[in-house]
C-alpha cells in the first residue's frame, strides 16, 4: 500500500483563523473550523477566539497567540506568474508579497497586476496597492509586508485630486497604525500628520470653512455601517458583512489617525479597531473592492 502524502502546515496567529480553515487541534488531528465566537475581556477587548470544530467539539485560542492549520488544495497551488524585478523597486516589494503568500490568490492577482509596473498617477494602481497592504493586514495578519506595499506610496504629495489621494490616505492610516504598534511612535505620527495635512489644502476661506464644518461632523457623526452590518449578519450573508466591516475599519483608522474625535475618544478607537480586525479575520471568503 502506498503512503499517504502528508499534508502541508501553516502557522498563522489565532485570530487570523476563519471559518473553513483545517486547524490543527491540542490532540494533533485536523477539523475543519465551522463557527467562530469572540471573548472578550473586562476592558471590551478580544481575549479568546473558540472555534467550534466539525466534530462539534470546541479549542479555546488566545487572540494573539499562534496555531497551525493545514493549507487547502487551493493553497498549495503555485503563484501566478509574476514579472522579475530588481531589488529596491516597487515590483520587488510586490513580488515578495506574493512569494510570501503562495496560498492567497487574491494576492497572486494584485501582484500580477502590479508587477506590470506601478503607476503613480493611476487611481487604479493605487488602489491595487492600498488593496494588497489591506489584505496582508487585514487577512493575512502580515504587517512587515503590509507596511512594505504602503511605503510605495505614503511619500506621495496630495496633487489635489482627491479620488486618487483617498487610496493614499487609506495607505497611510494603515501604515500609522502598524508603526503604532510596532512602538515606533515618531513615524507613526508622522505619517498621521501627512494624513491630516490635507485637512487644510483648501485655500479659498470660504470653501476651506464649509469643508473643514463637513470634516467636523464626519469626526463626530461618522458612519459605521451598524444597520449594513447587523443586515448582513442576520441573513448570514458572509461576503457582505465583510465588506461593510473593512468599510468601518477604514473609517475608524481615519479617525484614530486624528487622535479620535469629540464622540470617539482614542481608547475607544483602539478597542473598537482591535475588535473590527478580528471580525473581519473570522469571516470566509474575500470581500468585494470599494
Amino acid at each position: 500500500m502506498m503512503a499517504e502524502t502528508p499534508q502541508e502546515t501553516r502557522i498563522i496567529r489565532a485570530d487570523a483563523v476563519a471559518t473553513g480553515h483545517q486547524l490543527i487541534t491540542p490532540g494533533g488531528t485536523a477539523q475543519e473550523v465551522r463557527e467562530l465566537s469572540v471573548e472578550r475581556d473586562d476592558y471590551g477587548v478580544a481575549a479568546l477566539l473558540v472555534a467550534t470544530l466539525d466534530d462539534g467539539s470546541s479549542v479555546r485560542m488566545a487572540a494573539s497567540s499562534t496555531v497551525s492549520v493545514i493549507a487547502s488544495d487551493d493553497q498549495q497551488t503555485g503563484p501566478i506568474d509574476v514579472i522579475p524585478a530588481e531589488d529596491g523597486t516597487p515590483e520587488a516589494v510586490v513580488a515578495h508579497a506574493a512569494a510570501v503568500h503562495p496560498e492567497s490568490p487574491l494576492v497572486q492577482e494584485l501582484a500580477a497586476r502590479l508587477g506590470k509596473g506601478l503607476n503613480i498617477k493611476s487611481g487604479s494602481n493605487l488602489q491595487d496597492v492600498r488593496d494588497l497592504a489591506q489584505l496582508l493586514f487585514v487577512d493575512l495578519v502580515d504587517t512587515d509586508n503590509a507596511l512594505k506595499v504602503t511605503e510605495l506610496v505614503t511619500q506621495q504629495e496630495f496633487d489635489g485630486n482627491f479620488g486618487r489621494w483617498k487610496w493614499i490616505e487609506s495607505c497611510l492610516a494603515i501604515a500609522a497604525y502598524i508603526t503604532a504598534e510596532n512602538g515606533d511612535t515618531t513615524t507613526s505620527e508622522e505619517l498621521a500628520a501627512r494624513l491630516r495635512s490635507v485637512d487644510d489644502a483648501e485655500t479659498d476661506p470660504l470653501r476651506a470653512k464649509m469643508a473643514a464644518t463637513v470634516r467636523q461632523r464626519q469626526m463626530n457623526e461618522p458612519h459605521l455601517y451598524d444597520r449594513e452590518i447587523l443586515k448582513a449578519s442576520e441573513t448570514a450573508d458572509d461576503a457582505s458583512e465583510k465588506e461593510w466591516r473593512q468599510l468601518r475599519l477604514n473609517t475608524l483608522l481615519y479617525l484614530w489617525t486624528h487622535g479620535g474625535s469629540e464622540t470617539l475618544s482614542a481608547q475607544e478607537l483602539d478597542r473598537q479597531i482591535n475588535n473590527e480586525l478580528i471580525a473581519i479575520r473570522g469571516l470566509a471568503g474575500a470581500s468585494p473592492r470599494e
